[in-house]
């Protein structure tokens, strides 16, 4: 039997080797597990508009009309409009400026949506009386990662909470840890517990485009190192049950 000792310990070192190794593949690992910040992480203003943006810009005149027409003047008409207006994208270019029709470059980095309406509005007040502008966000999205997957959750809304994210992308499986949820923001990475009332008060917050979230994934290390190394296994069995066989035959 002592001749076996070395081999149980080489099994065991094996092993523990193995189970450590399934922790590289956890991303945005921080030393400290307080609780979240809610003060940081609520957003201060609302979003400005940002370089590399993409803008969809609706124009109408008389004050919108044409978007409630409750007397269905507008609508009686054998010709659609609409589906011969061609879909466009406006793009905030390096300088800040957004070319949008007859208006020519405007500039619109650093405004919030309404600020923006506002001065597309008045610009187009010199084409068309009671000019009404909206404007929409294209492209502002977050990055969710972990137990669902990588995902890119668009960002409908300014008010789209934590819980409405993961839910877009099916909730938290079995294969995901409620309790351990990250939260990147800029440079700091908060922590999230959403396996209780109160951790879900406090860590339902309301997500800012750019946020990443990470949902830890539940490790199973003796099943993926099964899987992962099952022919090794195999073989250093046969050596061990050989030497074991020989060992006794002394």
């Amino acid at each position: 039997m002592r001749g076996l000792r070395p081999l149980f310990l080489l099994t065991t070192i094996i092993w523990l080797a193995a189970c450590s190794s399934y922790r590289q593949n956890i991303l945005f690992q921080t030393e400290s597990s307080n609780a979240i910040d809610q003060a940081q992480l609520t957003p201060q203003s609302n979003t400005k508009i940002e370089i590399g943006d993409y803008l969809d810009l609706q124009v109408f005149t008389k004050n919108g009309e044409k978007i409630i027409d409750p007397d269905f003047e507008l609508s009686n008409t054998n010709i659609n409009v609409e589906k011969l207006k061609p879909k466009l994208k406006y793009l905030v270019r390096n300088d800040g400026f957004v070319k949008v029709p007859m208006v020519g470059e405007v500039e619109l980095a650093g405004l919030t949506l309404k600020e923006g309406e506002d001065l597309l509005q008045k610009k187009y007040e010199g084409f068309y009386h009671d000019a009404y502008v909206n404007l929409e966000f294209l492209n502002k999205r977050i990055i969710l990662l972990g137990a669902p997957g990588g995902k890119v959750i668009p960002l409908l809304n300014e008010n789209t909470t934590l819980v409405e994210v993961i839910a877009q992308a099916e909730g938290i499986n079995n294969f995901g840890k409620a309790n351990n949820i990250r939260i990147l923001r800029d440079d700091q990475v908060f922590l999230v517990n959403l396996s209780t009332v109160e951790g879900y008060r406090k860590g339902n917050v309301i997500m800012e485009p750019g946020d990443v979230v990470y949902i830890e994934p539940v490790r199973r290390p003796f099943t993926e190192f099964m899987k992962d190394n099952g022919a090794v296994i195999s073989v250093f069995t046969s050596v061990v049950s050989l030497v074991a066989v020989l060992i006794s035959i002394k």
